[in-house]
């Protein structure tokens, strides 16, 4: 199940306040790390078991009337051609604006779902009010307050009865995805890898306008490569240019298997750059750092572990990432990025069988158990891997309450150490036994 859902409106409807609430849902993404999410955009949600990727498109507007609603129907009209499904949220403590109502026409033609949210409805006085929505021309609505929650459950429940099951590809093709930022060579990139014309064997158009997907068979590797457009960085003018690059690739990664990061060695592993392989680790794909143009630094013979160690601080606690330095224009390594793709897609699907993986750790935690909380000592007895698409290890304990963070890093370290699971995400549960 997945699917992009995009709330839309004036500002001040509370579009934010019911994004906060509904990304917060799920512990696994409020992390320290807040890559794209910095400016709270873009988040992964769930209800009931099913995931979606809800996207923010408000908070942009500033200036005046005309530049606001030109600004609106830029974010409807992209939310329209982008995600699976709309919320349009409105405010019942203003009732209904001259904004509203254009924003209703633009969705009136839409095909796809689309639920009219009306937001601040926290008593019965304001519950009479709302009715006036219907004069929107969208059917029924939805009341509900974004501050304490109430009536976020029907709204749910009917977003996911319309959200698309997860598509099973056709062929059953790893798919790697190259991402970056623009211009850091990612075309020429698939260019060279693809060489000779004849290599290519199907060109389909990808799941976005601008995502291509080319099938790739060589050196015995079969895939399909999808290309993206690029991550753009935000400028102080047009602060709106990454958000649509954004939702672009957040489709892109989230239908890849594997990443390979593109970045130009002349900018160096920068801020946007951090924000694509944030967007990456937290989908839980598969990540190669490919570090092109390094034929144009003046380099000695730190460069390379310089330059490597830079990033790892980067990227840190998840560290165990392949970095490779190729030179797109020479056609230097780039095929050695293929195959390390190729491996990290093999060590997303690795299983380990339980027996030995308790043959490894439980000796591990016996000598360096958990530290005792207020006195309580946690026993871990058993663990196993998860049967998920990527490595999800359970830890079974009498306290699982009292298992901290930082614990659980250590179990992952050790776990990397003992098996194969470099470039791939990993996540380690407690569960009570």
């Amino acid at each position: 199940m997945s699917g992009i859902v995009a709330i839309v409106g004036r500002p001040n409807v509370g579009k934010s306040t019911f994004f906060n609430r509904m990304i917060q849902r799920r512990e696994a993404i409020v992390d320290a790390v807040s890559g794209v999410t910095r400016d709270r955009h873009y988040g992964k949600s769930d209800w009931n078991g099913k995931e979606f990727s809800l996207i923010d498109t408000g908070g942009y507007v500033v200036g005046s009337d005309d530049v606001f609603e030109k600004e609106i129907d830029r974010q409807v009209e992209l939310a329209i051609q982008e995600a699976d499904a709309i919320l349009f949220m409105v405010d019942a403590e203003t009732g209904i604006t001259g904004m509203d109502e254009d924003v209703a026409r633009l969705l009136r033609r839409v095909e796809k779902p689309v639920f009219l949210v009306v937001n601040k409805v926290d008593n019965a006085k304001r519950r009479e009010d709302a009715v006036e929505f219907y004069n929107l021309g969208l059917g029924d609505y939805y009341p509900i307050s974004s501050i304490n929650g109430s009536g976020t459950g029907e709204l749910l429940d009917a977003l996911v009865e319309v959200l698309p099951e997860a598509a099973m590809p056709e062929e059953n093709l790893p798919r790697f995805a190259v991402v970056g930022r623009p211009n850091a060579g990612k075309s020429s990139f698939i260019n060279a890898l693809l060489g000779e014309e004849r290599y290519i064997v199907t060109d389909v158009a990808g799941t976005t306008r601008d995502s291509i997907d080319t099938k790739y068979n060589r050196f015995g590797f079969e895939f399909k490569l999808v290309d993206t457009a690029g991550i753009r960085r935000k400028s102080r003018v047009r602060e709106d240019l990454e958000f649509y690059s954004v939702m672009r690739s957040v489709r892109t990664i989230e239908h890849s298997d594997v990443c390979l990061l593109l970045l130009d060695a002349t900018r160096g592993f920068d801020g946007q750059v951090q924000n694509i392989f944030w967007l990456a680790q937290r989908n839980h794909k598969g990540i190669v750092i490919l570090v092109n143009k390094w034929d144009l630094v003046e380099k000695d013979t730190d460069s390379v572990k310089a330059y490597t160690r830079e990033i790892k601080e980067a990227i840190a606690p998840f560290t165990d990432v392949p970095i490779l330095f190729i030179s797109v224009m020479n056609k230097q390594r780039i095929f050695k990025a293929i195959e390390t793709a190729v491996e990290v897609y093999q060590n997303r699907s690795r299983r380990i069988p339980t027996s030995k993986l308790n043959d490894v750790m439980l000796p591990i935690i016996q000598k360096n158990p958990p530290p005792a909380t207020k006195g309580k000592y946690v026993k871990i007895k058993f663990c196993t891997q998860l049967p998920t698409p990527y490595p999800q290890f359970a830890f079974f304990c009498n306290l699982p309450q009292y298992v901290r963070d930082p614990y659980k890093r250590f179990l992952e370290n050790k776990i990397r150490e003992n098996f194969n699971f470099t470039g791939v995400p990993m996540s380690v549960f407690m569960r009570k036994k």
